[in-house]
């Protein structure tokens, strides 16, 4: 059994690693959300990039004020702006299912 000073100098620390994945899955799912209702609208260009980035900085104050309580540094590496990134896979992802919503919904338009 680990005491606490060996967890505190482990590179690698479970709960915080588990908690990043959780950060990366909302962000994940802003992005299909956003996406589809860029799709789904019929948004173009430049529309339905303002309207990712909007859903990005929404998700991005929720998490700061319900999760972060207003201090992201304690409880994110890069502090605000890790909050804010929202990351390259996450931009192809909204792309992806924004192009798939768009052509299902209005394919006949």
């Amino acid at each position: 059994m680990s005491t606490a000073a060996e967890t505190a100098a482990q590179l690698i620390y479970a709960p915080n690693v588990q908690h990043n994945q959780t950060l990366t899955t909302v962000k994940f799912l802003s992005s299909c959300f956003s996406g589809a209702v860029a799709g789904i609208l019929g948004l173009e260009n430049w529309l339905g990039f303002a309207l990712f980035f909007t859903s990005t900085l929404l998700t991005s104050a929720c998490i700061y004020a319900i999760n972060c309580k207003g201090r992201p540094a304690k409880y994110l590496q890069g502090g605000l702006s890790e909050l804010v990134n929202p990351g390259q896979d996450n931009v192809f992802t909204f792309i992806l299912v924004w192009t798939l919503f768009f052509g299902i919904v209005h394919v006949y338009d």
